[in-house]
């Protein structure tokens, strides 16, 4: 994690302590943020309020956004799979196939660059570039059929003042996305003093996720990530192997490296990692904590913690309690 990065969470974090851990209610995403995590930061030129917010949420579930009106930003981004769409690679409108799997954009308006290989310099940037790549459409064209709409225009005057254009439908969209705050997890409850809210596994696989497993180096509370990349082995005997954050750097260290990805809400989020292609959450465990397939290039954090098959059992317990339980309710279009 970058310093500024964990200087500003954990400094909002301390914020959030001294006025209560209020959780307040996410703008338009009808559910509070744990309090373990602090407000997400807003660039100065989209700050976030609930009608903006709530603007968005109609847009990200809108198809008429696309470019044939088929696929809603939502198409790859279902809550009840931790806002990911359980494919270990999924289709793009127009047939295509997307080369790496469907991150969750739980939390996503915390980091400071987005993909698996951080290309995207914004989020306001990644919105758009998905609503270009992902869903197929000309963000002028795909614009003009929203402010087609009479209860868009409606709206779009109230929160910009002006009729739906491709900017401003991109902060309403990146204004939505930061209110996907993790509500409060199991793990939230037993932090904050109630010991019945997890299993005696869970307690000690949480022993393990921050000392022997060496789980917690990267995937640090309370994101569980730490917002770098990492080569942990996977594309090592791939004839094509993907380059992940090299191809953005062109650093060699980089070669085949991808964000560490949140563990928030994991066990409802595989199949797993970067290409999606370990099935379930007793697997991508296992691999991690055996110390993934060789590679030359792998990380020197990864390596095998020999652990025990109750170990690993333990381990999936804590994550299991990462698993979020706010209630969300989807939109009614306009």
């Amino acid at each position: 994690m970058k310093p500024t990065f964990r200087y500003r969470l954990l400094a909002a974090a301390l914020a959030a302590v001294l006025i209560g851990c209020v959780a307040l209610p996410q703008g338009g995403a009808g559910y509070a943020r744990s309090p373990a995590l602090p407000a997400p930061p807003d660039p100065p030129d989209n700050p976030t309020t609930p009608e903006k917010a709530a603007l968005g949420k109609k847009l990200f579930f809108d198809p008429r956004l696309s470019g044939d009106g088929s696929m809603a930003c939502q198409g790859c981004h279902y809550r009840h799979l931790g806002w990911t769409d359980a494919l270990p690679l999924s289709r793009k409108v127009g047939g295509g196939m997307n080369t790496r799997h469907t991150p969750s954009v739980y939390n996503t308006g915390y980091y400071t660059s987005w993909y698996w290989d951080g290309r995207a310099k914004t989020l306001e940037g990644q919105v758009t570039a998905a609503w270009k790549a992902q869903i197929g459409a000309e963000p002028a064209k795909a614009a003009a059929v929203i402010a087609a709409i009479p209860g868009y225009q409606v709206e779009f005057r109230k929160v910009f003042g002006s009729a739906p254009d491709a900017d401003n439908i991109v902060k309403a969209l990146a204004a939505f996305l930061r209110t996907l705050n993790s509500g409060e997890a199991p793990w939230d409850r037993h932090a904050a003093g109630d010991k019945t809210a997890v299993s005696a596994d869970a307690q000690a696989g949480h022993e393990l996720f921050v000392g022997k497993a060496g789980c917690a180096t990267c995937h640090q509370p309370p994101l569980y990530s730490d917002n770098r990349f990492h080569n942990i082995g996977l594309e090592a005997d791939k004839a094509n192997p993907d380059p992940g954050r090299y191809a953005v750097t062109k650093d060699l260290q980089d070669r085949s490296a991808f964000k560490t990805p949140t563990l928030r809400s994991v066990g409802i989020s595989g199949p797993y990692f970067h290409d999606g292609s370990v099935a379930n959450l007793e697997q991508a465990v296992r691999y991690m904590a055996s110390g993934g397939k060789a590679d030359a290039h792998k990380s020197t954090l990864l390596v095998d913690h020999k652990l025990s098959d109750q170990e690993i059992r333990q381990l999936v317990a804590f994550l299991h309690t990462l698993t979020s339980e706010e209630h969300f309710q989807p939109p009614t279009l306009p």
